[in-house]
């Protein structure tokens, strides 16, 4: 196991430095790589430029954060990507010292706030300005006659109102979505100082479980670790013990945990460069040795999970990916996890991997795996109406070839024996 006094590299900088002939992190690069894929997947969907709310894409595109989690609830701040031309960033009035001198941007301008919040019965006159100052900045950027622009999040007032000045209002979390799927050699090496620091605070929480200590105890050794390690938050509460670990997707409560329990947890953890580390594991709280139903349930997800990833290659479709997968059996199909594999960066990301009785519905899609996607393959195994689950997921890169895989926290020798 990681201690977690090794996620540090000589020079005090934060995770990174796993391997020393490892590429080390060029900032530069690996905004001028993310803002190039933007302008590429608009160009393939044929917009002229991008209204980006969300701030997980204003960071993909621009390398800029202030005030994520705030700004997911409250737009206060967003930025507009042409297909071609100089990025524009509307940022938070008092905060646009925050984004000197990043090279991505090449215009800065205070953010128009139109949302109840900020603007309470202002909100209609609010809106027409920000509707009159946006239609200005796209036409001096893309020309008069660009109207085709993607918005990744629009409320009815402001679609309406961007409309009345000739902008076809189109999706443009699409484009997002397929740019951030494919990553660089730096966001590979920024993904894993965030998995670094992830499992230090898994050693850490393993460390400290014990009979005794509650869910939300134990949860927060996590929290702790990647706040102090310079990390910024963790995207669920998905760590349950014993019998609220069937069926899977309860928080973490103030229950205690016993002994001879099962803890089950999922990291979803963002780091220190805003990468997520998405890793899930199962321990047993001693005293005491785990049950042959404790291992049963361990083994089907540990041989499901190292079975799926060990079938990836680049070319390969998600839904041939997803027949290739070991299935459950009967027993465990009903509460089985809502996907067999899913994309992760900044974030959970594009593509979902759907179990093959989910294709031809609503869940379902089809798509190609491309070499440099980064995938998390889950497994959940719990009986339905049984007492206890496993969840189990591991975080991996796609090669030409196969799978380099990310997370190295080690499953548990006493569940799988």
């Amino acid at each position: 196991m990681k201690n977690p006094q090794d996620v540090r590299l000589g020079d005090g900088s934060p995770g990174g430095g796993l391997k020393d002939n490892e590429p080390q992190i060029d900032m530069k690069r690996m905004r001028a790589y993310r803002l190039k894929r933007t302008r590429q997947e608009l160009a393939r969907l044929e917009l002229a430029g991008v209204v980006l709310y969300d701030p997980l894409n204003v960071r993909y595109a621009t390398g800029t954060r202030n005030m994520s989690i705030h700004c997911m609830h409250t737009p206060s701040r967003f930025c507009f990507v042409p297909v071609e031309g100089p990025v524009t960033l509307f940022e938070y009035r008092t905060a646009q010292h925050l984004v000197h001198g990043i090279e991505t941007i090449h215009e800065l301008r205070p953010a128009v706030s139109w949302n109840y919040f900020s603007a309470g019965p202002n909100r209609h006159e609010r809106a027409k300005k920000w509707a009159a100052e946006l239609a200005d900045v796209i036409a001096e950027t893309c020309g008069k006659d660009a109207r085709r622009i993607g918005f990744d999040h629009l409320d009815p007032l402001g679609t309406d109102l961007i409309r009345s000045h000739g902008i076809e209002v189109l999706d443009g979390q699409e484009p997002l979505e397929f740019a951030r799927a494919v990553k660089s050699d730096d966001e590979i090496a920024a993904m894993k100082v965030s998995v670094a620091v992830c499992e230090a605070g898994m050693y850490e929480m393993q460390q400290a479980m014990r009979p005794g200590i509650t869910e939300n105890q134990l949860w927060a050794i996590l929290h702790e670790v990647n706040i102090a390690s310079g990390g910024e938050w963790i995207e669920t509460r998905l760590l349950s013990s014993g019998s609220r670990t069937n069926p899977w997707m309860q928080e973490c409560g103030d229950k205690l945990i016993r002994p001879g329990e099962l803890v089950a947890f999922d990291t979803d953890l963002v780091g220190p460069l805003g990468y997520c580390a998405d890793i899930s594991r199962t321990w047993f709280c001693g005293p005491g040795k785990p049950t042959d139903e404790q291992k049963r349930l361990y083994g089907i997800a540990h041989d499901q999970v190292e079975h799926n990833l060990s079938q990836v290659k680049a070319g390969m479709t998600f839904k041939e990916m997803s027949e290739k997968g070991k299935q459950l059996t009967d027993e465990f199909v009903k509460n089985r996890y809502v996907s067999m594999a899913h994309g992760v960066g900044l974030a959970d990301e594009y593509p979902v991997v759907a179990y093959p009785q989910d294709f031809g519905g609503t869940a379902g899609y089809d798509g190609m795996i491309e070499e440099n996607m980064c995938l998390c393959f889950e497994s959940y195994v719990g009986a339905d109406g049984g007492h206890e689950g496993v969840k189990l997921e591991q975080q991996v890169r796609v090669t030409k070839t196969g799978c380099e895989v990310l997370s190295s926290y080690p499953y548990e020798d006493e569940l799988l024996n």
